[in-house]
């Protein structure tokens, strides 16, 4: 099983999850034209791309979902509300790329667990994608959180014990604090329906991290009021100075790039 973040950002979001050949998208918030040329950088073909999970409408998740599913004939997976506020973003669509989904449902392969998340959208969801253990190949699970304003209980429910985690590390408190940002869009970054700190993705991490545990791509960083660094280090040092910090001392945490892949990330079985 691999996975990779194909962009990251304010600026657009996508992430591709897979096993062998078979690939699903989770949101892609980026133009068609630029979800295909990043995926060539990682090797993958379009063809292999079976299924887009949207996890909540806002723009920078869902700019590229209706082109790129009409020209590869591609079913895009949604619940029933979210379907509601986006169908008219997306365009034209084939009935038959029009999947209705719940909590949970198989797409490309992998099982995928659906959690809201708190996030000021008309619904926005997390996932657990799940490769079913087979008789060669062991389970494994890839965690993804993103744009939500508080580590909720469904988050500790379901990711706790992960192979792998992409989360949002969107924003450092001072940055945001002392910013150029105007007051109402602070509150907004800052509050229950926002986006997570630094510190608080750490905290999160810190519950959800086994001995098990890979890898951690910090995702969804602000261009204003994160850094790389200051988020890679800021994470580090609360996972260094945990008392469980023994069971997963090993684990690479890095950080997604804005507009290009990262590198592929295959798990070990």
């Amino acid at each position: 099983m691999h996975f990779t973040t194909l962009a990251s950002g304010s600026s657009g979001n996508a992430i591709l999850v897979g096993d062998d050949n078979r690939h699903l998208l989770v949101d892609c918030g980026i133009s068609g034209k630029s979800l295909l040329y990043n995926l060539s950088l990682v090797n993958i073909a379009d063809s292999e791309i079976e299924g887009i999970v949207v996890t909540h409408e806002h723009v920078d998740h869902i700019r590229g979902v209706g082109v790129l599913a009409r020209k590869f004939k591609i079913p895009i997976y949604a619940t029933k509300g979210l379907w509601e506020v986006m169908s008219p973003l997306l365009g034209k669509l084939d009935e038959n790329q029009h999947r209705v989904v719940q909590e949970s449902f198989s797409c490309a392969g992998l099982d995928v667990l659906l959690y809201p998340t708190s996030h000021d959208s008309r619904e926005s969801y997390g996932l657990k994608v799940s490769r079913p253990k087979r008789k060669d190949k062991q389970n494994l699970a890839v965690g993804i959180a993103t744009d939500s304003g508080t580590i909720t209980e469904a988050m500790h429910r379901h990711l706790k014990g992960c192979d792998a985690f992409v989360v949002e590390a969107n924003y450092d408190d001072q940055m945001l604090k002392f910013g150029s940002y105007p007051a109402y869009l602070k509150r907004r970054i800052g509050g229950q329906y926002g986006h997570l700190e630094n510190k608080q993705l750490a905290e999160g991490l810190k519950e959800w991290m086994t001995e098990n545990t890979q890898r951690v791509v910090l995702a969804h960083l602000s261009k204003e009021n994160n850094t790389p660094e200051i988020a890679l280090a800021t994470v580090l040092r609360i996972l260094r100075d945990s008392d469980r910090s023994r069971e997963y001392g090993d684990v690479q945490v890095q950080v997604a790039p804005r507009h290009s892949p990262h590198e592929l990330i295959v798990l070990k079985e």
